[in-house]
């Protein structure tokens, strides 16, 4: 439980630093053999900042109570 906790809180600081996933895509919209037009196109997903605190809320929790199991 304590690794899973890291990993929430390790996941929850990227959500709040970086605030998103960006990623870019190529679409074809031409492609007629020797001619070929395409576009780039920029996505982003944006990650709620609350989710990245729960995020944090819960992975403490985990670590927390599973040391207090542990012992």
């Amino acid at each position: 439980m304590k690794i899973i906790g890291f990993i929430l809180i390790v996941a929850g600081l990227v959500a709040l630093i970086y605030g998103g996933y960006s990623y870019t895509t190529q679409k074809k919209l031409v492609d007629t053999g020797a001619l070929q037009i395409s576009r780039t196109e920029h996505e982003t997903i944006p990650i709620p900042p609350l989710l990245g605190v729960v995020a944090i809320l819960g992975g403490g929790a985990l670590v927390y109570f599973g040391a207090q199991k542990s012992s």
